[in-house]
């Protein structure tokens, strides 16, 4: 395995936690949420930054392998090479290069904090969300818009912005599903090779920016950091498992902590592999406080555009050949996702964004929020309901996925052309 390289202690000019920190509103926050929590959200200092410097940590043992193949013999000989070891195994291959090698010995090296009962426990209490839970991390991601180190790599290489923005979020989509059905991350299951394929495609990414002459590695730190991927891994656990209780789902604290632990291990797989990890809701609650408190908001129009083109992803298709019933389905469709994004966007940046309003759409989410409770309640207290309830989610997810992607499968190919 490459050795891993040194770790900076730098901080991204646009990192602001420090100059926001004694600002009257967010004191304000502060005081209201130790009143309410019972402890700080802020905290300690040397977490913050931790968290600061992991903006300038990246993936070194796929790095390694991203260079002597990806980029010297080009992504088409790259991506053979990768199927080939996920299908045959890496030591069916004589000519695999010594840092393939070393990138699978990493991949199959379980971290001592696994706890796999609990890798299992959380993929299921995402499981339940169904297809609510990607439209739900869709929408709060559009915050992180508001950040160059999140929206520079996607505007710089045309991902989620015009056309490709339904076929991008449809294979994280895909990607969501296939980490979280049942096994999913077992050596040889499907969710285990797909967060290799997105691993190996950050890392192209993130290479090919840091040689980019708009990137401003002093105010952003590396493309795709730890930092930022920390921050998705929250988005799909600690963030849904709160949040969603406005549409009826009803986690434990035990659910919570599981689907950080599972998470967490989805990360690892990714390359993720942050100084710092929350495994309490306490601890995740102090990284949501950062996350408010630190942000510089100076995306500009990248933001603008990307937040739009999220927005009007499922906007129907004008083909006037499509059946009645496709027309429909397609506008209730658009008009959920529009809803969600309202509910899960805040209202400064909703207006910021210029995102279209969801009218009285926003609360379809809403109304079926107390059959959701009423289930949540019965899976609790009646053997084998769980079981049902879970069932349905995998299917119904299934459905929706394949209605959208009308036969094709993600491929997760790493954009190799810039847009400016």
């Amino acid at each position: 395995m490459p050795a891993a390289a040194p770790r900076s202690d730098r901080v991204p000019g646009e990192f602001r936690y420090w100059d926001h920190l004694e600002r009257p509103n967010v004191r304000r926050v502060r005081a209201i949420a130790k009143r309410i929590l019972g402890f700080d959200p802020a905290p300690p200092d040397d977490v913050v930054r931790m968290l600061a410097a992991m903006y300038y940590d990246a993936d070194p043992a796929c790095e390694a392998f991203v260079d002597d193949v990806y980029l010297a013999h080009g992504t088409t000989t790259g991506r053979a090479m990768l199927e080939r070891a996920l299908s045959d195994g890496v030591d069916a291959m004589p000519d695999a290069p010594a840092s393939l090698h070393a990138l699978f010995a990493d991949l199959d090296r379980d971290p001592p904090w696994v706890d796999w009962d609990r890798v299992e426990r959380g993929a299921r209490a995402f499981r339940r969300y169904g297809t609510a839970v990607f439209r739900f991390a869709g929408a709060i991601t559009l915050e992180g818009y508001n950040e160059n180190s999140v929206a520079k790599p996607l505007a710089l290489t045309g991902a989620y912005t015009g056309a490709s923005t339904r076929r991008r979020f449809l294979e994280t989509a895909a990607f969501w599903i296939a980490v979280s059905e049942p096994g999913g991350l077992k050596p040889g299951a499907p969710g285990r090779g797909s967060a290799l394929r997105v691993r190996v495609m950050h890392v192209f990414v993130r290479r090919k920016l840091l040689s980019h002459a708009a990137w401003d590695l002093d105010a952003w730190g590396v493309p795709i950091s730890q930092a930022d991927a920390l921050l998705t891994l929250m988005g799909g656990s600690f963030a849904p498992g709160l949040a969603m209780h406005l549409l009826g789902y009803l986690p434990s604290r035990a659910d919570i902590e599981a689907m950080m632990h599972f998470w967490r291990y989805v990360g690892h797989l990714m390359g993720v592999r942050p100084r710092w990890y929350p495994t309490t809701l306490r601890d995740a609650a102090q990284l949501s406080f950062v996350t408010f408190v630190k942000g510089a908001r100076l995306s500009g129009d990248d933001g603008r555009t990307l937040c739009r083109s999220y927005a009007l992803a499922f906007r129907p298709d004008p083909d006037a050949s499509l059946s009645l019933r496709a027309r429909l389905t397609a506008e209730l469709e658009h008009r959920i996702h529009l809803a969600y994004t309202q509910l899960f966007v805040t209202p400064r940046s909703h207006r910021n964004y210029g995102l279209p309003p969801a009218g009285p759409w926003i609360l379809a989410p809403l109304i079926v929020a107390p059959l959701t409770a009423a289930s949540e309640i019965a899976r609790r207290l009646v053997p084998g309901v769980d079981a049902v309830i879970d069932r349905l989610a995998r299917r119904r997810r299934a459905r929706w996925f394949a209605r959208h992607m009308a036969g094709r499968t993600a491929e997760y190919r790493p954009v190799e052309q810039f847009t400016r």
